[in-house]
């Protein structure tokens, strides 16, 4: 940001008389008015963390690559860049008390830096805002939290710039290597490096040990696999409707928590970034498990259920068993009044997950000290004593792997063993639906997913017509 400065001007006599003299000419022109300097807006306060890590200044980039785009000068000594970062919020807790404190500590790392933070709705309203406001050529924002699997579509976009000479003057592999390989393999496209994981999730099995208790299944553990599910559900499930067996999200994103039937079942919905497999024997017979959940066994409530009314029905006792994110971990364990175990997500093979979450993203075409504060603020973001805080009060996955070794995780997790089912769970996981123009080949998917379970369409046919829709759109994309 520049800064205007008000210029003193002396005048001699001479030039004073010919002044007075223009003025009685009727001729003097309008003093041209001077713009006072534009203050960047300063950070809103918010409560610190609670149990926030003491502050540790993530280590400054050095030798910071030079801007992609034609670069506007550094501000003048003194002044501040300040940084404007979206982030969403998919998952009930305090997340934004927990955003406004880390920026706080970074401000008091970094005076020379203000992070204006914009909660910016669901990962969805994120995405809009910011493809609308690139579209209609305003200015976005330098940072964001978008989800890992728009990679494709914001490169397609020309929206992010890639982040490979940050990450070399930090140390390259030294730097990348702590960050779980299942979280990174969402950041790389054509030999570049565009995100690093912040907000990463797998879904995993809440289940109510109380309940297991009462109805004489063993508590220490989820169940194994889709058949043993269906057995718990069914003894789980009242006959009045007071408690379900097992309540499974499908709306907003049905797409993701229907992978884990697939991925249970040995296989995914999609093999490269312009190839999908909807058709497949192996994603039919998942989805027609998914469907027989209400249809066949009676164990969920039939049509489209609510992704934000599962956590509430879970800790009321209206279900005995529901699947959702890993980061509604400590909210479900506020609330709740019983003992609460979780479990991995299953397909009739065994244990199955997509990952899922946010990764940070810097916006293409930012002046070249907003790119350097940008990175540092992605640094400290997803740093280890950060990610570990942020994992023990969301439950989120910390994506950096050091962060388990952290004092403070090891304490949380004597306490909180439930803690430990997402991170380990990783090893059954598999890639989030990704593919080019993303948004609109997970709606097919979705889509299909919803005409099932509603008994609008059979499985094949839904499928298939997913299938088709999504070669047509893919065939632009020739990777």
């Amino acid at each position: 940001m520049k800064n205007t400065r008000f210029t003193a001007v002396w005048y001699t006599p001479f030039v004073i008389l010919v002044l007075v003299s223009l003025a009685l000419a009727g001729c003097a022109p309008a003093a041209a008015t001077t713009p006072a300097p534009t203050s960047a807006p300063a950070a809103t306060s918010a409560p610190a963390a609670t149990s926030a890590p003491a502050a540790t200044s993530a280590p400054a980039a050095t030798s910071a690559p030079a801007a992609t785009a034609a670069a506007t000068s550094a501000p003048a000594a003194g002044q501040p860049v300040t940084l404007t970062f979206y982030y969403p919020v998919a998952v009930p807790g305090p997340i934004t008390q927990l955003i406004n404190g880390y920026i706080q500590k970074f401000e008091a790392a970094n005076p020379d830096i203000k992070v204006n933070a914009v909660l910016s709705g669901g990962y969805p309203d994120t995405l809009t805002k910011i493809q609308t406001t690139i579209k209609g050529g305003g200015t976005p924002p330098d940072v964001a939290v978008l989800l890992s699997t728009d990679l494709y579509s914001l490169v397609d976009s020309n929206a992010i710039q890639p982040l490979d000479s940050f990450i070399q003057s930090s140390g390259g592999d030294s730097f990348t290597s702590d960050f779980y390989p299942a979280y990174m393999a969402n950041s790389k496209y054509q030999n570049h490096i565009w995100s690093l994981p912040f907000q990463r999730s797998i879904p995993v099995l809440y289940y109510n040990k109380d309940m297991f208790k009462a109805a004489g299944i063993n508590d220490s553990k989820g169940p194994a696999n889709y058949q043993e599910m269906v057995a718990d559900a069914q003894k789980l499930t009242k006959p009045d409707g007071s408690t379900w067996g097992i309540e499974i999200s499908s709306d907003g994103i049905p797409y993701w928590l229907f992978q884990s039937f697939v991925i249970g079942n040995g296989s995914n919905v999609f093999t490269a970034p312009n190839k999908v497999t909807f058709d497949t024997p192996e994603v039919e017979k998942a989805l027609q498990d998914f469907s027989d959940l209400s249809n066949k066994y009676k164990v969920m409530p039939t049509g489209i259920l609510l992704w934000a009314n599962m956590p509430n029905d879970f800790v009321n006792g209206k279900a005995a068993m529901i699947w959702h994110s890993s980061g509604s971990l400590a909210n479900i364990l506020k609330q709740a009044k019983f003992n609460v175990g979780v479990g991995d997500t299953v397909g009739e093979k065994g244990y199955g997950a997509p990952t899922g979450g946010g990764n940070m993203y810097i916006m293409k075409g930012i002046p070249a000290d907003h790119q350097a504060a940008a990175w540092k603020f992605i640094q400290f973001m997803t740093s280890t004593d950060i990610q570990a805080d942020w994992s023990i009060n969301t439950g989120y996955v910390a994506s950096r792997q050091s962060s388990y070794n952290t004092q403070a995780m090891k304490d949380y997790l004597a306490k909180t063993p439930q803690a430990a089912v997402a991170p380990d769970g990783l090893k059954y996981a598999g890639p989030e639906l990704a593919t080019h123009d993303n948004a609109q080949i997970q709606k097919f998917l979705g889509d299909a997913v919803q005409s099932v379970l509603t008994g609008k369409s059979s499985v094949a046919d839904a499928l298939k017509a997913a299938q088709q829709q999504a070669d047509q759109v893919l065939s632009q994309f020739p990777d």
